[in-house]
């Protein structure tokens, strides 16, 4: 299988005051030609990083990087012409139009869309003259994505690309994401939602301390988990139960704490949730609350890590 991007022992390390800060440890990864491929990790983990390394943004301390076939440093401009990038936060001038900006960025390359057919692509085309300044965030956020399409890439990378969006917005944005793919091209996306990774990405890297602990299609990672359910609950008082009791109980596969509540990874709910009532009850114990839902890409991150997908730890600076 062709691969789009192949990086082999990635490091980026950061000088401090007190010890270096590896902001990128040893990472590995293979991105095949036509998929979209997903990293996945808290603020701090690397994935930016990661990302403005394969962009060619910034070079690694250490290790081999390899885009569309090419090595940056070597045909840097030609390499620049087959790629759309969307950066975290994309600055624009406020006093050009829509229309002017992605005539801008159009002049950037050698070949490419038609100014009109990006905005078309993104659903820009009735603020084609309006200033840019005027736009919502939603609308300004097609825009970079617009400016990341206009010279028609073989590979897009898309950094956080709905961080901040409204839900209708959101699934816009997934839309051309879909459309982009269908066309036989390749995505790098660094995202925090798992809805968002689990609708879009063929496969995802989970990346945590700049190194990758998980990789696979979503469906592969959530079966992991070792159930397709989870039963989170709640006692009353916040009173403990043996986590080896749980474990016994019939369909069960996992057991894990989460602040205050206990989950259950298991293979029928149906099955579990009535023993489940019978061993509290048999224990004196009372419910605060009970939920079932599916296993998702966060239960993985939990499983491995003990924290979310969405915990914060600071930068390299």
């Amino acid at each position: 299988m062709t691969q789009a991007i192949v990086c082999r022992e990635l490091r980026k390390r950061y000088p401090s005051r007190t010890a270096p800060v590896d902001a990128v440890n040893g990472l590995d990864l293979d991105v095949h030609a036509g998929e979209c491929f997903g990293l996945l990790g808290p603020n701090g983990a690397g994935k930016t990083t990661t990302i403005e390394i394969l962009e060619g943004l910034m070079p690694p301390t250490s290790g081999e990087v390899e885009v569309l076939g090419r090595r940056w440093g070597d045909d840097d401009s030609q390499l620049r012409q087959r790629l759309g990038i969307s950066l975290q936060e994309t600055r624009l001038s406020e006093k050009l139009t829509v229309l002017e900006t992605l005539t801008l960025f159009r002049s950037f390359y050698d070949h490419g869309l038609p100014p009109t057919a990006a905005l078309e692509q993104v659903q820009l085309t009735e603020k084609a003259n309006a200033y840019v300044g005027k736009l919502s965030g939603g609308q300004r956020q097609r825009l970079a994505v617009a400016c990341a399409l206009v010279g028609d890439p073989e590979l897009l990378f898309m950094d956080e690309p709905t961080t901040g969006l409204d839900p209708q917005s959101r699934r816009q944005l997934w839309d051309i994401l879909r459309q982009f793919q269908s066309q036989g091209r390749t995505i790098l996306i660094t995202t925090h939602y798992m809805d968002e990774a689990e609708r879009l990405c063929d496969r995802v890297a989970i990346v945590d301390h700049g190194k990758v602990i998980a990789l696979g299609s979503p469906a592969e990672l959530i079966s992991r988990v070792g159930g397709d359910h989870l039963i989170e609950f709640a006692l009353q008082n916040g009173a403990g139960l043996e986590e080896s009791n749980l474990r016994s109980l019939p369909a069960v596969t996992s057991v894990w704490r989460e602040d205050d509540a206990y989950c259950l990874a298991v293979t029928a709910p149906h099955i579990t949730i009535p023993e489940l009532l019978h061993y509290l009850r048999a224990g004196g114990h009372e419910l605060a609350r009970l939920t079932t839902r599916h296993a998702s890409l966060e239960d993985v991150f939990v499983t491995l890590t003990g924290r979310h997908l969405r915990d914060s730890e600071p930068a390299p600076t």
